[in-house]
């Protein structure tokens, strides 16, 4: 669909005003006693959403007094920054405070939908900004908000504008709706993958019954690795620099666990801790990042709050102990100390694992191979569904942006 052509064609030659907002919509002034109000009608910005993502209930309902009421068809606009490009098309009558602004149409020359599909394009967002009032918690100014330029097609001929209104918003409407069905395939398949991959995993590293001998992630580590962080904002460290320094906020765990060459870009000028070597075992020790584990895929150095196992390959395969420690994570995580619930080298270390066929080195590795083989290939298909799924939708967007602009790129008139 060529967009600039289906406008065209939708006006048909016909003229299009750029009116004043204040000409067919107002404020409402109208209000609603706070006992009328609960979790799924009660909006604040807190429980708006951003990007034209609707509202979800709100946490918190006010105890008492009266506030602004909305209704079905009203278009709401969060009015304090950081939220001013908050808005929802309102489906439902409720309430809301003096952060939401509550504009209602009050001609029927332009439909609530098409309104709100204005309304949620990015000049706006920039125009309410630009006009924003104040120095901690800038407002956007409603006066100016009321001046800004609506385009209503055929303004002679109200039954034809609507139609050509109802329009736009039908095919914006389709692309929304097929945006959703599509993220919602993709993120059932996600949940399906990840549930079979936790299924094998859980099942080929349980060993019910079988030769196994239990040894510590210390006994089977040739050399364990602990990091530095340089003195903040050192250029001596930083400037111009070209070694890996990773961070345990690098260390991002999914369901697979695999941090695989998520290096900072912060790069170090001068080593502040001893190499990492390539495909060692990291496990987070800080805090909320504690537990987390993956695997460097390059020789790096880390901060303090990364416990890094060198493996021995006689003993074991570091991709099986990095499978082993991941399944894990939350016994290890619950092994955190004090009000942070830290941990450090010492428990990462005296953390019990399976070795298969312990009497039988060459066949204890080939076990590991088969386990780990079997789990790679299922944490591959999780990875890439997992890492498709927001290009996707990225990708979605930007088709539906882009019709969106040529929909509502209306002439411009000696007012607009």
């Amino acid at each position: 669909m060529s967009g600039l052509g289906y406008l065209e064609r939708l006006l048909d030659g016909a003229a299009v005003d750029w009116v004043p907002l204040g000409e067919f919509a107002e404020y409402s002034t109208t209000r609603v006693s706070f006992a009328e109000l609960n979790k799924s009608n009660y909006v604040g910005v807190d429980n708006l959403l951003q990007s034209r993502g609707g509202r979800i209930d709100s946490n918190y309902v006010p105890t008492s007094g009266n506030l602004t009421e909305y209704r079905k068809g009203d278009v709401l606009i969060g009015n304090i920054r950081p939220y001013l490009r908050k808005i929802w098309l309102a489906d439902r009558n409720g309430g809301t405070n003096g952060d939401v602004l509550v504009l209602r149409p009050t001609d029927r020359i332009v439909d609530p939908s098409y309104l709100y599909q204005v309304l949620s394009d990015e000049s706006f967002f920039e125009y309410n900004i630009q006009h924003s009032k104040g120095a901690k918690m800038p407002r956007g100014s409603k006066s100016h908000i009321l001046q800004y330029l609506i385009p209503i097609p055929c303004p002679e001929e109200p039954k034809k504008s609507l139609a050509i209104q109802g329009e736009i918003v039908r095919v914006l409407d389709a692309f929304t709706a097929l945006t959703a069905e599509l993220t919602a395939e993709l993120t059932a398949e996600l949940t399906a993958r990840k549930t079979q991959y936790n299924h094998y995993r859980n099942q080929l590293l349980s060993f019910d019954g079988a030769d196994v001998e239990w040894k510590t992630l210390g006994e089977v580590t040739l050399k364990s690795y602990s990091g530095a962080t340089p003195k903040a904002g050192s250029a001596k460290y930083y400037e111009g620099g070209t070694i890996p320094w990773l961070r345990t906020q690098e260390v991002v765990f999914s369901d697979i666990y695999e941090v695989s060459e998520k290096i900072t870009p912060l790069a170090l000028k001068e080593t502040a801790a001893k190499w990492v070597p390539a495909n060692c075992v990291i496990v987070a020790i800080s805090g909320a990042t504690a537990g987390r584990s993956g695997i460097n895929k390059i020789r790096t150095t880390t901060n303090q709050h990364c416990c890094c196992l060198e493996i021995d390959p006689k003993q074991a395969l570091y991709r099986y102990v990095f499978h082993w420690v991941s399944m894990n994570y939350e016994k290890i995580k619950g092994m955190g100390q004090g009000a942070r619930g830290d941990l450090n080298s010492a428990i990462i270390k005296d953390f019990g694992i399976p070795i298969p066929f312990p009497n039988d080195p060459e066949n204890s590795l080939a076990e590991q191979a088969r386990i780990v083989a079997i789990l790679d290939k299922f944490g591959t298909l999780t990875t890439s569904l997992a890492e498709g799924l927001p290009r996707e939708i990225a990708l979605r967007k930007k088709q539906y942006e882009y019709y969106r602009n040529l929909l509502l790129s209306f002439p411009k008139g000696d007012k607009a």
